[in-house]
């Protein structure tokens, strides 16, 4: 597992309630859509592919969304998409660790 950076925010596939969040492809869902929105600007091909400053994983068996804060600073409306996303279904909103070496 990689170390995250202390920008990075876990968007978690778990409801405020404990229960897992559905449909069980939501995280790759969100990540594609903020896939325009990476360093440099949307280049051709970039659609391909997730961008770094969103994008999905697994932490611990609990889907999740990484989510870069160079996101916030360089496009805050689709910062605020992500969180209002993560707000809005109920899900759990987490600061990244570093684990402990």
């Amino acid at each position: 597992m990689r170390p995250y950076s202390d920008k990075e925010v876990f968007i978690m596939g778990i409801t405020q309630g404990g229960k897992p969040f559905r449909p069980s492809d939501w995280a790759e869902r969100l990540a594609g859509v903020m896939s325009q929105f990476r360093p440099g600007g949307v280049q051709p091909g970039s659609h391909l592919g997730y961008s770094p400053w969103c994008v999905p994983n697994t932490i611990e068996g609990v889907k999740c969304v990484v989510v870069h804060r160079d996101l916030e600073e360089s496009e805050p409306m689709a910062w605020a998409f992500c969180m209002n996303f993560a707000k809005d279904n109920g899900l759990k909103v987490q600061e990244a660790f570093q684990p402990n070496s």
